[in-house]
């Protein structure tokens, strides 16, 4: 489990590299640019470490034939977070994106979808998303009250002094 948990947080953060990298691309090129690109390399990158770890192992698809399609998936997650980490700054899209991916992990989870293993619904898995939600809302307005109450303080103090 520990593995796991470390593999999890390693994972968060690469995409999190990533999508900062690939925005930087994009400010220069088209999204269709930087998601070629991006896909691309990951194709070259994943062959050769399958090649080097797997051998021809590595052309041996036990999957039904439709999850064999899930990169055509890739195009849309590059795609979409590489402008969202542009539009709205790393933190904020990262958030949103962490907030879209436990709802319909929870909702494929409990529906049983895409050949998952059926997992009950739970009042204390809805609180939990909410919180997680909570947390984000409140990550992304902090800084903003902060920056509002400190205006609100300077103005007081400048409305003392004249007064």
């Amino acid at each position: 489990m520990a593995i796991g948990i470390l593999l999890a947080l390693l994972g968060g953060a690469f995409v999190c590299l990533q999508n900062t990298f690939n925005a930087n691309v994009k400010k220069r090129v088209s999204v269709w640019n930087t998601t070629a690109l991006v896909l691309l390399l990951g194709f070259l990158a994943s062959l050769a470490a399958g090649l080097t770890f797997e051998g021809s192992g590595l052309f041996r698809f036990q999957a039904q034939p439709w999850f064999w399609f899930s990169g055509i998936l890739g195009v849309g997650v590059v795609a979409c977070v590489t402008q969202g980490v542009q539009i709205l700054g790393p933190s904020r899209a990262i958030s949103l994106i962490m907030v879209s991916q436990i709802f319909f992990g929870l909702m494929w989870d409990t529906l049983g979808w895409f050949g998952l293993e059926k997992i009950p619904f739970t009042w204390q898995s809805l609180f939990g998303v909410l919180l997680i939600s909570s947390g984000i809302v409140l990550f992304q307005l902090g800084p903003k009250l902060e920056q509002r109450e400190r205006k609100r303080k300077s103005f007081d103090v400048r409305g003392s002094v004249k007064g």
